[in-house]
């Protein structure tokens, strides 16, 4: 039995209904909140209405888009004028990421760049963050069981990380009817994402006994339902896709990733498209890609039970299941990177920044820059 280390949320509170029962709970955080919500902040209209109810002076931050260094310095500035004492972020994984930096940034004696990886100094936080309570919008990313915030850095056109083991909300709460009438669009995207971030802590070099146990079990379960909500809106298999993104949030956190995000997060930087589409673009194509290469009998036979997997969510044949997920994929209306607006220069720029990315470290195959530009170059197009 190997040896692992797993490491999570402080607390994880899930299901229908759960969002309004921890409400008591959000606001024991402290007196004086800081709310980061999407950019709709009457979406989170029952919750800060909520919070008050329970004597919660509320300050409540919209934001659009991912967030960027510019943003996560705003929050801060408002914590701290408003003697912000902890903060909650409801939406999707953007809100959450911008909620976690600013919790985490709000103590701190040095600036941003100092912390943030790749483009900065990536010093670790020198002060404790603040209480951070997440609630997820969206079943995609997993950003509520994760130790880290993708930040934007326009000047350097990158994503980067801004990364502390105490950046673990202390409260994540995943209730499903948040998720409920989201649009087609982001549902497909957001949930190609989730699958592959059971995919790739499945195929990864540091797979453990407690993150394979997740990923099994979450792999077909999120294929099928996300194929039940291209069709109708379905309670069930919201709630599944809800419990697809949290499994891939602690599987990602505590095994790693691959290729797919390795190569993802340059491409958002470099073009500003979203992640979960073109997480969606490229995860056939990079599973083909691991699949050329591999080598190892144990990782093939972990390939084959992701085919069969796939196969059996989109019928066609086990050995042609990836080429099957591009096809599916491409009937439910997700872009290729050409659609997306990601260039020759963007793509042959990804190549050469995803080998040094975090995510590439944990992929099971070691692919070149030649492999990487032939997966961006076959995910032009669906």
């Amino acid at each position: 039995m190997p040896c692992f280390t797993f490491a999570t949320a402080g607390q994880i509170h899930f299901g229908r209904g759960k969002a309004a029962t921890t409400v008591p709970k959000l606001a024991s955080l402290h007196a004086r909140i800081l709310l980061i919500t999407g950019s709709d902040t009457a979406r989170a209209g029952w919750l800060i209405d909520a919070l008050e109810a329970e004597g919660a002076d509320v300050e409540i931050m919209p934001v659009s888009g991912e967030p960027t260094v510019e943003v996560i310095q705003d929050g801060i500035a408002r914590g701290r004028r408003a003697g912000t004492g902890a903060v909650i972020a409801v939406g999707g994984g953007a809100a959450i990421d911008a909620g976690k930096a600013v919790a985490a940034l709000i103590p701190a004696r040095r600036p941003l760049s100092d912390h943030l990886e790749v483009v900065g100094k990536g010093l670790p936080l020198e002060a404790k963050p603040l209480p951070f309570a997440a609630l997820p919008t969206t079943a995609g990313t997993g950003a509520e069981v994760t130790r880290n915030a993708v930040i934007s850095v326009p000047d350097h056109r990158r994503k980067v990380s801004l990364r502390d083991a105490r950046m673990l909300p202390d409260i994540a709460i995943v209730d499903p009817s948040l998720t409920d009438g989201c649009p087609r669009d982001v549902t497909l995207a957001s949930g190609l994402d989730a699958v592959t971030q059971v995919i790739e802590p499945f195929l990864c070099t540091r797979a453990n006994p407690m993150t394979d146990a997740m990923c099994r079990a979450a792999i077909p379960q999120g294929l099928a339902a996300l194929s039940v909500l291209m069709n109708a809106p379905d309670d069930s298999a919201r709630d599944s896709m809800a419990w697809v993104s949290l499994c891939g949030g602690l599987a990602l956190a505590n095994a790693g990733l691959g290729v797919v995000h390795g190569l993802a997060g340059p491409l958002g930087g470099l073009s500003g498209a979203a992640h979960g589409a073109i997480c969606g673009a490229l995860l056939p194509h990079g599973l083909a890609a691991n699949a050329a290469a591999a080598r190892d009998p144990a990782l093939n036979a972990r390939l084959d039970q992701v085919r069969g997997w796939i196969a059996a969510a989109f019928g066609g044949a086990t050995d042609d299941a990836f080429a099957t997920l591009a096809a599916w994929s491409d009937k439910q209306g997700l872009s290729g990177l050409d659609a997306l607006g990601i260039t020759g220069d963007m793509r042959a720029g990804a190549a050469e920044a995803a080998a040094a990315s975090s995510s590439m470290k944990a992929n099971p195959v070691t692919l070149d820059k030649a492999q990487l530009a032939d997966i961006l170059d076959s995910a032009r197009t669906p």
